[in-house]
């Protein structure tokens, strides 16, 4: 029996050294990402985190905007619309109320994607958002989605309201204008609001992009008028805002007519030309959160 005991341990110690190589070759080189490619649960993860963010206060951030605009709708019927005043051939609150659900949708993609990486900032808890193992381009993609959710989820809310609502006829002419240009609409505000984000320090200055660049590009696109009722200096400077195409091309998709057209072809190079626009501010916005500029010290 003595003579047996020492004959296990060289055994028990080739297992253990056997089991510890395994356990070496499970695991890469320090340094090594263990994930590659896409980190898809971690992207799920970040966009239902803000999804459920706004969800928690949906009647502030779903249907209080609903409500507001539609008191748009409202207020301007009554005042311009008396007397069965006529725009491109419809009803003036018929014409009104793709641009009023176009203006919702892209007013709530800013203040959704404004909003998150500038609360963390403020509170100290951006590091949530920094330390898991998500690309820039996985953070940007989720807070971008998560936006472009809430405005599509407050356009739902506009477009079923103002189809009940007396006087407004809602049809779809051409439903390829009204998902391309809502969505581009929509992405377009969500990049803009995390730029934003990434340049606010304080939420004074995120009011002050909403106030004086948002509301107002918003409100001077064509939302409530054609823009050839405007003298030829106004209409070029219309011309130069991306929020006529994007309003006038969402009307497009209800009426069949708009200020740029009113034909598929001759909308279609505005639908290029936001592609395009949100392109460049995808690659903005990647580029300056990969920099870590305000983000890290």
């Amino acid at each position: 029996m003595a003579n047996q005991a020492p004959a296990a341990l060289p055994a028990a110690s080739s297992g253990s050294s056997q089991l510890n190589g395994k356990a070496r070759r499970e695991f890469p080189p320090k340094g090594q990402p263990l994930i590659t490619g896409i980190n898809r649960i971690g992207l799920w993860s970040l966009y239902i985190k803000e999804v459920r963010r706004f969800l928690k206060v949906h009647t502030q951030t779903i249907w209080a905007p609903a409500v507001t605009t539609l008191l748009f709708l409202v207020i301007f019927t009554v005042a311009m619309g008396r007397g069965n005043r006529m725009v491109l051939g419809v009803p003036f609150a018929t014409f009104v109320a793709p641009g009023l659900i176009m203006m919702g949708m892209m007013q709530n993609a800013f203040a959704n994607s404004s909003f998150s990486l500038l609360a963390g900032k403020i509170q100290g808890t951006i590091i949530d958002l920094l330390m898991p193992p998500l690309s820039n381009a996985e953070l940007m993609t989720g807070i971008v989605a998560a936006s472009i959710t809430r405005a599509v989820m407050v356009g739902g809310a506009l477009a079923l309201a103002m189809a009940l609502w007396p006087g407004v006829e809602l049809r779809a002419a051409h439903p390829w204008a009204i998902v391309w240009f809502g969505l581009m609409g929509s992405a377009f505000l969500s990049f803009l609001g995390f730029l934003t984000s990434l340049w606010a320090e304080k939420f004074d200055h995120n009011a002050a992009v909403t106030n004086f660049v948002v509301a107002p590009m918003s409100l001077l696109s064509g939302t409530f008028y054609v823009i050839s009722n405007l003298s030829p200096l106004f209409q070029s400077i219309s011309r130069l805002n991306p929020f006529f195409y994007l309003i006038s091309g969402f009307r497009f998709g209800f009426l069949g007519q708009s200020d740029i057209g009113n034909t598929n072809h001759a909308v279609i190079g505005a639908a290029i030309g936001v592609g395009i626009l949100n392109l460049v501010f995808a690659v903005a916005c990647y580029r300056i959160l990969k920099s870590g500029w305000k983000l890290k010290s």
